[in-house]
């Protein structure tokens, strides 16, 4: 009997596949990792052997519906992360499943596992007021001042992703003749977004303090390294703290450095700008998936429901005048 080693597999998912066939980027080869990191010591748990000793039919559906379960209940995961680990368990299985189609039958009954509905909440958006007092909150007397409010202005100005922002170099950074910000986003789509003269002025002078060469970081830390994701998040967190003092709404929200891009797309749509424009700026896929501020602004539903007229129809209630559709009414 053919026996099929899961490490041979796994390895060859994340040189071959991934890196080489995929062209998969950083932010995504680092998540799957993170998922059989945690998949792998889930499974030594569960059967009582190394991950090295483990073979792909080991990794079954049962065993990878406990993972999930595992997730959300012990680890307290949301459902969306959930489903984000699910999505790695099936990159590799559809790989293996072409690779070695005696496991066709293995692969696809973890492949049948569904993705788990979950709750979807109105996005978080920050109102004028609470913008102006969040990019009043950084000290300017201080280099970290300096740095967190021109940081914080081209988010909320560009809506730029943490990862597309802490990517940023001097270089990218155009402030001539039509300013604008170059950046490579998901799926590695570079962009260009255009940038207005508060954030032009505020560029400008922080890369003349920075002095930096133009293949060099656009932001840093103390030690003059690239800014990471936790650091930018404890940017964001320090300064609405600072600013909820002179905005209280602040302290009713949660604002994180996603809830700036959001507020950016917000300052857009009210404005009048298209939605297909605002897909462009955020560098989204579809249109379909800029969707989601047209539910959160209230106000253009406002205006929606002035334009509309009160029904002039009977007072009542509609019943079923066949006793099938009564049933089917009841249930």
């Amino acid at each position: 009997m053919i026996s099929h080693p899961l490490p041979a597999y796994v390895q060859r998912f994340f040189t071959e596949r991934l890196a080489n066939q995929l062209g998969a980027s950083h932010n995504t080869v680092a998540s799957y990792r993170d998922t059989f990191l945690l998949l792998l010591t889930f499974a030594t748990g569960c059967l009582g052997r190394q991950p090295t000793d483990l073979l792909v039919t080991d990794i079954d559906a049962g065993l990878v519906g406990r993972f999930l379960d595992f997730l959300e209940t012990e680890r307290g995961n949301s459902v969306r992360s959930r489903n984000a680990r699910l999505t790695a368990v099936r990159s590799f299985f559809k790989y293996v499943s072409v690779s070695e189609p005696q496991l066709l039958n293995h692969c696809h009954q973890v492949l049948a596992l569904p993705s788990k509905r979950h709750e979807k909440r109105t996005i978080a958006y920050l109102s004028r007021d609470e913008t102006e007092a969040l990019l009043a909150a950084p000290d300017l007397k201080t280099w970290y001042g300096r740095r967190n409010r021109t940081l914080l202005l081209l988010c909320v100005q560009t809506g730029l992703r943490v990862s597309e922002l802490i990517g940023l170099n001097c270089g990218d950074v155009n402030l001539g003749t039509g300013a604008h910000v170059k950046c490579r986003g998901k799926g590695r789509k570079a962009r260009a977004t255009p940038l207005r003269k508060d954030a032009v002025k505020a560029l400008r002078a922080w890369l003349a303090e920075r002095g930096a060469a133009d293949d060099q970081p656009l932001f840093v830390s103390n030690r003059n390294g690239r800014l990471s994701r936790d650091a930018v998040e404890r940017i964001v967190h320090k300064n609405v703290a600072l600013a909820s003092d002179r905005c209280r709404t602040l302290k009713a929200k949660r604002v994180s450095p996603h809830c700036l891009r959001h507020t950016a797309a917000m300052e857009l749509l009210h404005q009048g700008v298209d939605c297909t424009v605002i897909a462009l700026w955020l560098g989204h896929e579809s249109v379909e998936t800029t969707g989601i501020y047209l539910h959160a602004d209230m106000r253009i539903k406002e205006e929606a429901m002035e334009r509309t007229k009160p029904v002039d129809a009977p007072s009542g209630r509609y019943r079923p005048s066949d006793e099938l559709l009564a049933f089917l009414e009841d249930l």
